[in-house]
């Protein structure tokens, strides 16, 4: 061996590790790409058209903002939230991969999604359980009666929701992944006032575990109650998309339009408001 690739093997060795939380999250919890499609496909089945303009609230690095302007050369995206840090990091990480264009259709606010005076769209989504951190109803009912004001004519509110037994006691779900584990650990759950604290640890492969990345103190909304809320709101129709099962009992990813759920230790669904022309 030559003595410049033994300095380079020499090199290579001593390079810090750096832990990117921003890419991890991605990696295991977000795929933003099949988000917006379903978004696209469920506005479609409900309107019979194809939205344009979409709004993430609580957006953090707004990867589903980015992912929207690529469907389509007229989609337009707006994403909202108040931590500078996130925002930060799609704006340094995510838009330099957009071309000109499409980063031209995106425009990232850091405010209250509670603010009045937000973008009116075709879309409203909360995703990745965001609005959770609403633990009062009168605050989710100004969150979603806000949504309502600030959606086009035929537009939609899409949020998601989960729960399931599980979801009532303490307890760490790990999931493996190629160079990487994944702990979401439920800490706490108050059956008095539904409210959960939950953390996300990460254990890069051969490195010691690293905990509370992220955390969150939410409150566990139901469905019934997600869509009674935004009724009250002004929405005129709401829709559960529930997802379907592997033959192991676990999720396939599929999500359909399901007036009737299964009782599982764990679920994932989305709520649909639909606001009148």
């Amino acid at each position: 061996m030559s003595r410049r690739r033994t300095l380079l093997k020499s090199v290579s060795k001593s390079k810090e590790f750096v832990f990117d939380k921003y890419e991890y999250y991605r990696r295991a919890v977000q795929a933003p790409d099949v988000d917006v499609r379903f978004i696209r496909e469920a506005y479609r089945e409900l309107r019979k058209r194809d939205p344009r303009s979409l709004r993430e609230d609580f957006c953090g690095s707004f990867s589903i903002c980015c992912e929207w302007v690529k469907l389509h050369k007229e989609n337009e995206a707006f994403g909202v939230d108040l931590d500078d840090e996130p925002i930060a990091y799609g704006t340094t990480h995510y838009l330099p991969k957009l071309k000109a264009d499409q980063r031209a259709r995106i425009r990232i606010s850091q405010e209250n999604v509670l603010n009045p005076n937000l973008p009116r769209v075709d879309v409203v989504c909360a995703m990745n359980f965001s609005h959770y951190i609403f633990k009062d109803r009168s605050v989710m009912k100004s969150y979603f009666h806000n949504c309502h004001s600030t959606l086009n004519a035929n537009g939609i509110l899409l949020v998601d929701a989960f729960g399931g037994s599980q979801c009532q006691e303490a307890n760490e779900e790990i999931t493996d992944h190629k160079t990487f584990k994944y702990f979401w650990d439920q800490v706490s759950f108050d059956p008095i006032s539904n409210h959960a604290l939950f953390h996300i640890h990460f254990q890069p492969k051969g490195r010691r575990k690293i905990e509370n990345v992220f955390s969150y103190d939410w409150r566990m909304w139901s469905i019934p109650e997600i869509r009674e809320m935004m009724h009250e709101s002004g929405f005129t129709k709401t829709h559960v998309y529930w997802e379907g099962t592997t033959k192991k009992g676990t999720g396939n990813g599929i999500f359909k339009r399901s007036e009737k759920g299964e009782d599982c230790q764990g679920w994932v669904a989305y709520v649909v408001g639909e606001k009148s022309p």
